[in-house]
């Protein structure tokens, strides 16, 4: 059986350590978007189709999420008024999400509350090791991608060595 490397821990440690950080930083944005009537996944995806209507396949890539959870979350949204569906003219089936005025404003009030919250928080860490932090997550992320892309049948195969 293979044995971590010093820098195979570190990644051990670096991924479960960012699934604590993601269930705290979900709880937080959605103590954010409660009072607008989001969720964290309903900001997630009101902040991508923010910039330009798009179809759920491009959302849920951009999250790094399934087709099938975002499609329930702009389902609600739709219900809820926050987004609407527009025809797309370059596919006949995947429908473009856009954002109404209501779901305009209500992430514009998030946005509000998210700058104040974050400036929070961050009041007192260390800037160049914050954004030091955020180019290695970047990079961990690029190398599970890659990892991800290399796989053809989705399982992770044991490597020899390092």
């Amino acid at each position: 059986m293979a044995k971590p490397t010093a820098a195979g821990e570190a990644f051990t440690e670096l991924v479960l350590e960012v699934f604590r950080l993601n269930g705290l930083a979900i709880e937080a944005g959605d103590r954010l978007t409660e009072p607008v009537g989001l969720s964290s996944a309903r900001w997630q995806v009101l902040g991508v189709v923010d910039h330009a209507p798009a179809p759920v396949a491009n959302v849920a890539r951009m999250m790094g999420l399934t087709r099938q959870s975002v499609q329930q979350t702009a389902d609600a949204l739709e219900r809820d008024g926050f987004i609407e569906y527009l025809e797309n003219p370059h596919h006949k089936r995947a429908r473009l999400i856009s954002m109404t005025a209501k779901g305009r404003k209500a992430l514009r009030q998030v946005e509000l509350r998210h700058a104040s919250w974050a400036n929070r928080i961050s009041a007192g860490l260390d800037l160049q090791r914050l954004e030091a932090v955020v180019e290695g997550l970047r990079q961990a992320r690029e190398r599970l991608e890659e990892d991800a892309a290399s796989s053809h049948d989705g399982r992770i195969a044991p490597t020899e060595g390092p």
